[in-house]
């Protein structure tokens, strides 16, 4: 009796796949495309730095640039406003593993880009962490998307 009440209160406890770092992994592990995968392994952790564009730091529109270039094939512009410019609007329930996510943290121009990866994780290089996935459906994310698409 003891035995079964010490195996079912084990059973009821959270799963740890529900944790962030899980879940993130998991989303990682779900990506059909296995070079986006490389690409955002061989960046995980480069620091953010302002007009960065190599691995010494990178800023969030610099780290779309070259995820855009080197996976897609496809060119972006520099600046993350201009970004914003140049994709196709998508809801942002439609999107598909390498849309972009577009933010305003400071007001209502856009200042910030993500990759979508898939569920609710995107991919960017953010200003404390460096580059990093990251969970989309915290408030702060949120709160803050203001343009989601696909590169035309």
């Amino acid at each position: 009796m003891c035995l079964t009440l010490l195996l079912a209160s084990c059973g009821s406890r959270k799963s740890t796949s529900n944790t962030k770092a899980a879940r993130a992994a998991e989303a990682m592990a779900n990506l059909k495309n296995k070079s986006l995968y490389r690409f955002i392994n061989d960046w995980t952790g480069v620091r953010y730095k302002l007009g960065g564009l190599d691995k010494s730091g990178i800023d969030c529109s610099g780290f779309a640039l070259l995820l855009q270039q080197n996976i897609y094939g496809k060119k972006l512009p520099r600046r993350s406003k201009d970004q914003a410019e140049a994709i196709k609007k998508k809801s942002l329930g439609n999107l598909k593993e390498g849309d972009l996510i577009f933010f305003s943290f400071g007001g209502k121009e856009v200042d910030h880009v993500g990759i979508y990866l898939n569920g609710d994780f995107f991919v960017h290089a953010s200003t404390t962490r460096g580059v990093v996935v990251d969970d989309l459906s915290l408030p702060a994310y949120q709160q803050a998307i203001v343009k989601t698409g696909t590169l035309n």
